[in-house]
């Protein structure tokens, strides 16, 4: 696989409660971080710090202009049931994507000097997979 620009990535998150994946509009950033927990297990004799591995974790953030024509994830943010969702690093080649379910925070801001923005957090509400 050949380095990719991010310009033509895409978020599909289902707004509604039980509703199908649909493009976020105006999403312009989102991150994904996978980590594991670690328990340490060192015991006597042993050179170094020894760990095992607990539970895998998956979170992230995402951030873009506000929509006046779209709830793009506020109801999500506020209503505290786990979305489905699918992020498409390069919507040229659609074989390659992250899904699974995830709760959402929703955050607007607004200054002086720029566009309205939103942006905000998610956590994994199921298994976190990797297609492609």
């Amino acid at each position: 696989m050949a380095r990719i620009s991010g310009k033509n990535g895409r978020l599909y998150a289902a707004i509604n409660s039980g509703g199908s994946a649909e493009p976020i509009a105006f999403i312009n950033s989102f991150s994904l971080q996978a980590t594991q927990d670690r328990q340490e297990a060192t015991a006597f004799g042993d050179t170094n710090k020894v760990y095992v591995s607990g539970f895998s974790d998956a979170q992230g953030s995402f951030s873009g202009f506000w929509d006046d024509a779209s709830r793009q994830l506020y109801t999500a943010a506020v209503d505290g049931v786990a979305r489905s969702f699918y992020w498409y690093p390069d919507t040229a080649s659609t074989s390659r994507y992250w899904f699974g379910q995830a709760f959402f925070d929703f955050t607007i801001e607004e200054n002086l000097s720029g566009p309205v923005s939103i942006s905000g957090s998610w956590a994994a509400a199921s298994a976190i997979n990797r297609v492609g």
